[in-house]
């Protein structure tokens, strides 16, 4: 096929409305996409080994990349939308849920953009290798806690302060309405994904994969027409692929670098393992095939662009802020001293995440003011004794026995937040995590993403 020259057909009633095709100039990052100070401790802490981090990151032909894919979405889980709207969402879902147990010639008079979509699902990429991608996967699961919990905060300050996923996410409500569900659905995939061959065909963990990926498509259609171009021009597609796919790099390189940068030591080619573990995720999750890294270099890049232009927070901070911390209004000594108990917690957020986001975070909270600065020091101090502890276990006889007994299922720190979550979930009367919760969502009210 010969490269485009000019742009595709637009979708909708915005210029930059479609999605990418070679040879055709890259659009400009949203207005709203812009280096904010407020991201650049959590950038320089992690990727300054490798990357000159400046408040404005290089351009290179990577980030250039990012930069357009955020006016866009996954274009094959977006047609398949489209479809289920017109043939009806029941009807689409058990030819989706057919497709994916039985393969697609099980389905009766398939729609098309879902043979299309299955074939994608059934013809894993040249650049993928299965035995490189469990060393990443072992690799990835034999980091620290710390630094696992670096990644699990970090995330968190992407979803509640970020510009574009918060947005997504306090607009639909479900942290506010639903959050015990979305919380144990969450912890299920990612627990489900470090299991060995999680994502290979037959595996329901890849159909679980392709689920949530559905979800995204869903409330990125319905947001996308809620809000219209005038959003859209500033802010780029709800959900973007660019955003999907910094979602994976961030996963995949913040807690073995957390570990590096605090002493536990990690190869290039180790780093290259974890990013082809996590490329293959976010293959499998619907990331354009010319924006996936191939080796953690290039991941870096896009990690330093991603947090960079993760944005101001938007006004939908405050309200999911104010909502979770409402039982701590009030001036008796109950809830002040209640107050004063969120301190260590704080502290440990502002550690990983440093204190100018957490102090985003509260601004408009009765925890505005809670003193974070002793308990960051102590989380330090405790994360990285952790890290420390991790690398002479890593050098004393028997190491590699103990890491292959660590690493040979599911990853143990994950375990546990699902057990968590299902605990949780459980006292609210919710049970099991089938990822259908958006079925309705593309043509109803909105709700939340996972």
């Amino acid at each position: 096929m010969l490269p485009h020259t000019e742009p595709p057909p637009v979708s909708g009633g915005h210029p930059y409305d479609y999605y990418y095709r070679p040879g055709v100039a890259l659009r400009p990052a949203p207005p709203r996409a812009v280096p904010s100070d407020l991201w650049f401790e959590p950038r320089r802490a992690m990727l300054s080994p490798w990357l000159d981090v400046r408040l404005e990151p290089a351009e290179t032909p990577r980030t250039r990349l990012m930069a357009d894919h955020l006016w866009q979405g996954d274009e094959p889980m977006d047609a398949l939308v489209a479809a289920f709207r017109r043939s009806g969402t029941a009807t689409g879902r058990r030819q989706l849920d057919r497709a994916l147990a039985f393969g697609i010639d099980s389905v009766e008079d398939p729609l098309p953009e879902l043979v299309r979509l299955i074939a994608r699902l059934d013809t894993p990429p040249a650049w993928f290798d299965p035995d490189r991608w469990e060393r990443g996967r072992r690799r990835w699961i034999n980091v620290s806690t710390a630094g696992k919990m670096a990644m699990g905060v970090q995330d968190f300050m992407g979803t509640f302060v970020g510009a574009e996923v918060a947005s997504a996410v306090g607009a639909t409500g479900r942290f506010v309405h639903d959050p015990y569900r979305r919380n144990l659905e969450s912890a299920v995939w990612f627990g489900s994904v470090t299991a060995p061959g999680a994502l290979e065909r037959r595996n329901p963990i890849l159909h679980d994969t392709v689920r949530v990926r559905l979800m995204h498509a869903q409330v990125r259609a319905m947001l996308r027409r809620r809000w219209g171009d005038a959003h859209f021009a500033r802010h780029g597609s709800p959900i973007s692929n660019a955003t999907t796919m910094g979602a994976a790099v961030t996963f995949g390189l913040t807690p073995i670098c957390f570990d590096h940068v605090h002493g536990r030591r990690c190869t290039t080619g180790e780093l290259d393992d974890v990013m082809h573990y996590w490329a293959y995720i976010a293959h499998v999750f619907g990331v354009a095939e010319e924006l996936i890294p191939r080796s953690a270099a290039e991941g870096m890049e896009m990690v330093d662009y991603m947090v960079a232009t993760a944005g101001v927070a938007p006004d939908w901070t405050a309200k999911m802020a104010g909502a979770a911390t409402r039982l701590l209004a009030g001036d008796t000594p109950a809830v002040r001293l209640r107050r004063l108990g969120t301190a260590p917690l704080l502290g440990a957020l502002a550690y990983y995440s440093g204190e100018p986001l957490v102090r985003t975070l509260l601004a408009d909270t009765p925890l505005h003011s809670t003193p974070v600065r002793p308990w960051t020091a102590l989380t330090g101090a405790a994360a990285s004794t952790t890290v420390r502890l991790r690398s002479l276990d890593d050098r004393l006889p028997g190491a590699r026995t103990r890491a292959r007994r660590r690493t040979g299922g599911y990853d143990p720190f994950w375990q546990r937040n699902i057990r968590l979550a299902r605990f949780l979930a459980a006292r609210a009367g919710i049970r099991g995590t089938p990822f259908d919760h958006h079925d309705n969502s593309a043509d109803s009210a909105p709700r939340c993403p996972v």
